[in-house]
């Protein structure tokens, strides 16, 4: 069973940065790929980025690319969501998710996922 735990949320303006962070606890970090996904106010929840166990490969939501970058490091059980150029579209409380498959951008993929952090980007 795997714990996961973000951190890193808050409010910015349009334009800044933002890093996420998000903790795992319970299991074998390494074997684990993972995900990030939000959900605004009355959407669904939205694949944002994943990275295989290595790290080595990425995946990233459309509406992301080219402004976020997804990382980890197993020896600290991390992994974090480098957040550039946010936009108010970005608002949205953000996920961190895990399985043990990697490259998964679909939420009913990922069997565990952490409580969330809220990020709010002001124009």
């Amino acid at each position: 069973q795997v714990q996961l735990v973000e951190f890193g949320g808050g409010s910015v303006q349009a334009g800044d940065s933002l890093r996420l962070s998000c903790v795992a606890s319970g299991g074998t970090f390494r074997s684990y790929g993972m995900g990030w996904f939000r959900q605004a106010p009355g959407a669904e929840r939205e694949f944002v980025a994943a990275i295989s166990w290595s790290g080595t490969r990425t995946w990233y939501g459309d509406s992301v690319k080219g402004r976020f970058s997804i990382s980890r490091d197993n020896a600290k059980n991390t992994v974090y969501l480098q957040m550039n150029s946010l936009k108010s579209e970005d608002t949205a409380v953000y996920f961190c998710a895990a399985d043990e498959g990697f490259g998964r951008t679909k939420p009913n993929e990922y069997a565990y996922w952490g409580q969330g952090t809220q990020v709010t980007v002001s124009s």
